[in-house]
C-alpha cells in the first residue's frame, strides 16, 4: 500500500487522567497519546502517530476527546475499536471510529471545545467525587459568580487567564460562546465552550469565578481583569481533576461523523 493509499482514521476517546501527565508524548513519563499509539502500533501492524484536537493537562479528563491516526492498515472500525479496548489499560476506552476524509486534521478543523469543571461545594468531602470535583467547604455565592461568568462571553483578550508559568506564543484573542453554572447542590457544574482555549484559559477562569463566589473578588472586577490583560490579577487556577473535555465540534464540511449511538 503507498502513501496515498494510507487512512486516515478518525477517534473518539475517553479517559480518567488521573494516572496520566497529560495527553502529549513525554519523555520517561505515562501519557495518554503514548498509551494508545502503543496499542495502536500493535493493532494495526505499523507506527501510528495520533493528532488530537486538544492537549490536556496532566489529571484532565475526557469524555469526546478527538484525534486522527494514519494507517496502512485495512481493518475494519469495529475490530478496530474492540482490538484497541481488549489492550487498552480500564481507564482510557476508544468509543467510536470511523474513516475520514484524507485532508481531516483532529486539531486544526475543530471550530468549538466545550469543557465541563465539577465542583463538590459542601462542609464535608465527598468520598466518591474525590477525583472528578474539587472539594470547596465554603460557602459560595453563586449568583455574583453567575454576574461575572457572563462578563468574560464574547470575545475577548483572555491574556489575564492564561497560565503565568508557561511561554504560550499563540494570540489570546478567543470567542468564548458560553460559560453557564448550573447549581445542584452540592454540586456546581461550570460549562464553558469557545473556539479555542490559551493555557489553563479553562481552569483559571473556574478557580476565577470560586474567588467571586467566596468574596474575595468583586464579580464587577472579572471585566477588568480583561482589559488589564495581567494575570496577577485573576484568581489562581482550579485543581485539573475537576476538568473534562467533554465536545469538539467541527465545520459539517470536515465533520465525518461517528456513527449514531455513540456512548
Amino acid at each position: 500500500m503507498t502513501t496515498r493509499d494510507r487512512r486516515r482514521i478518525k477517534l473518539l476517546i475517553a479517559y480518567n487522567g488521573t494516572c496520566y501527565h497529560g495527553w502529549q508524548l513525554q519523555p520517561r513519563a505515562v501519557t495518554v497519546q503514548g498509551t494508545l499509539e502503543s496499542c495502536l502500533s500493535r493493532i494495526t501492524n505499523g507506527p501510528a502517530r495520533l493528532h488530537a484536537a486538544g492537549r490536556t493537562d496532566a489529571g484532565v479528563h475526557a469524555l469526546g476527546q478527538v484525534a486522527h491516526f494514519d494507517t496502512a492498515s485495512d481493518i475494519a472500525m469495529a475490530p478496530l475499536v474492540r482490538g484497541l479496548n481488549s489492550l487498552l489499560p480500564d481507564d482510557i476506552v476508544v468509543r467510536r471510529a470511523v474513516e475520514a476524509p484524507g485532508g481531516f486534521h483532529a486539531r486544526y478543523d475543530a471550530v468549538r471545545k466545550t469543557y465541563l469543571y465539577q465542583l463538590h461545594n459542601h462542609a464535608v468531602p465527598s468520598l466518591f467525587c474525590a477525583r472528578y470535583a474539587w472539594h470547596v467547604p465554603q460557602r459560595l455565592d453563586v449568583p455574583a459568580m453567575q454576574t461575572a461568568a457572563q462578563l468574560l462571553v464574547g470575545r475577548h483578550d483572555f491574556s489575564a487567564f492564561r497560565s503565568a508559568s508557561r511561554d504560550d506564543a499563540r494570540q489570546p484573542v478567543r470567542c468564548l460562546y458560553r460559560l453557564a453554572l448550573r447549581h445542584q447542590p452540592p454540586r456546581l457544574v461550570f460549562v464553558l465552550s469557545a473556539d479555542g482555549f490559551l493555557y489553563r484559559m479553562a481552569r483559571s477562569i473556574v478557580g476565577t469565578l470560586v474567588a467571586v463566589g467566596r468574596g474575595a473578588i468583586a464579580a464587577e472586577a472579572v471585566g477588568d481583569m480583561l482589559r488589564a490583560r495581567q494575570r496577577r490579577l485573576a484568581g489562581p487556577a482550579a485543581p485539573a481533576h475537576g476538568l473534562f473535555l467533554v465536545h469538539v465540534s467541527y465545520r459539517r464540511s470536515k465533520a465525518c461523523m461517528f456513527p449514531a449511538g455513540s456512548r
